[in-house]
């Protein structure tokens, strides 16, 4: 057991649980003033669900035990049997510190599929969603990635923190649910102007600030790496957007500069302990045009309504970011991967990564169509138009 590993991952437990809050004030900035409550009201309900949900089932489930490389069991049902000494995951920290970081992310993956949703959907019918989501896709997933016998770590793909489990799954999500809801009303007819952009503002840096601990923690250890790349990731994504906001529109944006950093920040998570610092700067500034570029897609082409782009920056965002992994990934700098990646002369991490990707997709896709059956038993997916309007 180490004290310094142990301060130093309760404080980005601290940091992770942060990016909720910002996200809810991110996501709440972006839209019009009469949805702002609603917003940001879906981030912080989530807030108090996945906490429970996490504590009684979840942990146990992702990281208790092995069946078959998909899930865990109920050994550590409502924390039984975790407690302050080392756990199975990590040998510096206790166990109960890992169980409190891990259960951050399962808060703010699902709070980000909200952001495609906005206007449109019942909080009830998001509830129970959330809820069915999280056993259904979430923890299987984080099985499968980082628990014990993971199918995905079985295969030699690798994701330091969280580019499968939560930007790729959570953005796959959104796209679907976004299809089946259809378009909020008035969709292309209505200007849809940004509420606050100081509040995206805001949001976009408490993101920054708690991604720090997201991806350095992520090491479970204090440890510089990720830190590093993180930062230079989101700077030069923020930059990138900036240049081709400046090429389209004849100036920068304040919103695009927010997007842009948020981007390569979800960029940088799958590879940010596995990549050399001088990856950081293609990984960010490609994702840029990459989710820009994708963003005009789905709405302009498909005219999907992904209110806040929650799948165009996450679900593209975590794409290109695994496959970036499996591009520049070294496992001298970790030893957890188990091949170089394709610029250091080996092709087989680059096909494992996309096969994780893939897996993650159907997984993803699967989960959320299974979880709307469900919800749609108890209640409409969508508000009346009456709700809509107001």
């Amino acid at each position: 057991m180490n004290s310094g590993d142990t301060a130093f991952m309760l404080i980005c437990t601290a940091f992770v649980f942060f990016m909720t809050p910002g996200l809810a004030f991110f996501y709440g900035g972006l839209v019009r003033r009469k949805n702002v409550c609603n917003t940001m009201m879906a981030c912080v309900a989530i807030m108090g669900l996945s906490v429970v949900l996490w504590t009684l089932f979840g942990y146990s489930l992702a990281f208790g035990g092995n069946h078959g490389g998909i899930i865990g069991d109920f050994r550590w049902i409502a924390l039984n049997g975790v407690g302050w000494e080392a756990g199975p995951y990590a040998d510096t920290i206790p166990h109960l510190v890992f169980c409190a970081f891990q259960m951050m992310f399962a808060m703010i993956t699902p709070a980000l599929i909200t952001g495609s949703l906005v206007g449109r959907m019942k909080f009830k019918a998001l509830f129970l969603f959330v809820t069915l989501w999280s056993f259904v896709v979430y923890y299987p997933l984080a099985h499968m990635v980082w628990g014990e016998g993971g199918l995905l770590a079985e295969i030699g793909s690798v994701d330091f923190a969280g580019g499968d489990v939560v930007h790729i799954s959570s953005g796959i999500s959104a796209l679907v649910l976004a299809i089946i809801l259809g378009r909020r009303r008035g969709y292309e007819q209505v200007t849809y102007r940004i509420h606050n952009i100081p509040f995206v503002v805001l949001g976009a840096s408490l993101l920054w600030f708690g991604w720090f601990g997201f991806n350095a923690g992520s090491a479970l250890a204090a440890d510089g790496l990720a830190f590093m790349t993180s930062a230079i990731s989101a700077a030069a994504a923020l930059l990138s957007w900036m240049f081709i906001d400046v090429v389209k529109e004849g100036k920068p944006t304040l919103v695009g500069a927010s997007t842009g950093l948020v981007v390569g920040l979800v960029a940088i998570t799958p590879g940010a302990g596995f990549v050399p610092i001088w990856s950081a700067f293609i990984i960010g500034a490609l994702v840029s045009p990459i989710c820009y570029f994708g963003v005009a897609l789905i709405k302009k082409k498909l005219k999907i309504d992904d209110a806040l782009d929650a799948f165009g920056c996450h679900g593209i965002g975590g794409i290109w970011g695994g496959i970036a992994t499996g591009i520049f990934a070294q496992k001298s700098i970790n030893s957890t991967a188990k091949w170089d990646g394709l610029v250091f002369g080996d092709y087989r991490l680059f096909l494992a990564q996309l096969e994780g990707i893939l897996i993650t997709i159907v997984i993803a896709v699967v989960g959320t169509l299974l979880c709307v059956a469900v919800v749609r038993i108890f209640t409409p997916l969508r508000v009346s138009l009456k709700e809509e309007q107001l």
